[in-house]
């Protein structure tokens, strides 16, 4: 009996063997169409009745199946009565041999799959799919780990209490401390600052010490060009300030650059993307491709930054707000670490009420404006801020913005504001606004310049 035809008798037949390989059959890893038709009716009965369906409710299923002629349903038939099972066959070994049998058919419909694309007959995929293709198939594996057993398993779980978790230090000590010795793999810490306090120019610091320790970094920015990161890693490395590098001569910046390059076995790469357009997917790719033509594995990642990358799942004015948006973002930012095993570090915004706060929270990274306040677009219609959608161009008094993100409600405690002007507005009373007499920072309403607060509001 061919190999196909004892998978196929054992799913029916046999219990264990069916609970451990089932899930991941599937109908285009078999070649005959007879055996295709009996594994998808299979299926559907296991669907819809949670149980093995019987060599006759099989029969009687396919035999209602309006996609199979004379000659087909008797091929099927004839395919389904040769189906027995041998009592003596090994389960350990089929179910071997089975992973085997869907590893290779996996990998042949990927092969297959990659002609198409590079003939150019697959419309949805490019050639940059290949690589996640190829590696999905040659990871295939029948996972037999169930879960933990509390009683049974205490031994293991005692040696995970006292398993001394890899981690990547900082060079900072304070940071050492705070996360107990570094960055453990396959998690995304975030960086939380407003906007110009300097979030790239620590994970350039950070990228250039990691670089300095022999780890090998991938440094992924949508914010500045490739060239100003590596500005900014160069005044790292080199010690020297952002002016200084741009009046060294070529001669001592080689010399400078050779001698870091003898002390570190590390490699650093690092890619730009447009911003608000790349997403987990982009930098999958990436991954592979670094693997392939430059045998580079990155031991941590930096992405500058998360909240101007793009979602795989949402897409563009599909994301109802900001916290959808980012939230999306960041899981996939996660599942990609676990996936690679690598810590990812990236940064994320603070609104502007968080500015000033000495214990920064999450209301601190959204909305301060009254939902119903009025905004005028750049075609003259004026509507209500809660109404805008990203991309939305509205009027300012700089100029024509383009929204980037929209932020969903929240209930803030309110005031009403009246400018010098003339003009009110409704705000949360942690809103801050631009100062000219405080250092050109941006003070917080407790300065009270020229603003008449009127009135409390609890409010959305």
């Amino acid at each position: 009996m061919s190999l196909e035809n004892t998978i196929l008798a054992n799913l029916l037949y046999n219990v264990e063997y069916f609970q451990k390989v089932f899930p991941y059959i599937k109908e285009d890893y078999f070649d005959d169409i007879s055996s295709k038709k009996i594994l998808d009716t299979f299926s559907i009965l296991v669907e819809k009745y949670k149980v093995t369906p019987s060599k006759e409710a099989l029969a009687v299923s396919l035999e209602g199946r309006k996609d199979l002629n004379e000659n087909l349903f008797k091929e099927v038939i004839d395919k389904l009565s040769e189906l027995k099972v041998d009592p003596e066959t090994n389960i350990d070994w089929l179910v071997d041999e089975t992973e085997k049998f869907c590893q290779d058919k996996d990998l042949f419909n990927s092969i297959r799959k990659s002609i198409l694309i590079l003939d150019g007959k697959d419309q949805e995929l490019d050639k940059g799919a290949i690589p996640d293709l190829l590696s999905k198939s040659l990871s295939i594996s029948f996972d037999s780990h169930i879960g933990h057993d509390f009683l049974e398993d205490f031994e293991s779980r005692f040696e995970y209490y006292h398993r001394k978790e890899e981690r990547i230090p900082f060079d900072l000590d304070m940071f050492n401390t705070i996360t107990k010795g570094g960055l453990p793999k396959k998690s995304l810490t975030l960086f939380l600052g407003a906007t110009g306090t300097g979030k790239s120019i620590v994970k350039c610091h950070m990228a250039a010490a990691h670089l300095l320790f022999g780890k090998n970094v991938l440094y992924i920015t949508a914010e500045l060009s490739e060239e100003e990161v590596g500005r900014r890693i160069d005044a790292n490395i080199l010690d020297i300030t952002l002016d200084e590098i741009m009046d060294l001569p070529f001669s001592a910046y080689t010399k400078k650059i050779n001698k870091f390059k003898a002390n570190t076995p590390g490699k650093l790469v690092i890619k730009e993307y447009p911003t608000s357009s790349a997403h987990v997917g982009h930098f999958r790719n990436l991954l592979n491709e670094l693997r392939q033509k430059k045998n580079f594995k990155p031991d941590i990642i930096f992405l500058d930054y998360i909240n101007i990358c793009a979602s795989s799942r949402i897409r563009g004015a599909a994301a109802a707000n900001s916290y959808t948006l980012v939230k999306s973002i960041a899981e996939e930012v996660r599942g990609l670490a676990v996936e690679y095993n690598v810590p990812i570090v990236s940064s994320s915004q603070l609104n502007r009420s968080g500015f000033g706060n000495s214990d920064v929270d999450l209301t601190n990274t959204s909305e301060c404006i009254y939902k119903h306040e009025k905004v005028t677009k750049s075609n003259g219609d004026v509507i209500e801020i809660q109404h805008l959608m990203p991309n939305d161009r509205v009027q300012t008094e700089d100029g024509t913005k383009i929204v980037t993100m929209v932020h969903h409600p929240k209930l803030k405690d309110c005031i009403s504001i009246k400018t010098k002007k003339g003009k009110t507005i409704i705000v949360s009373k942690d809103h801050v606004f631009p100062s000219k007499s405080i250092d050109g920072r941006v003070s917080r309403l407790s300065y009270n310049e020229g603003l008449d607060v009127s009135s409390f509001l609890n409010s959305k």
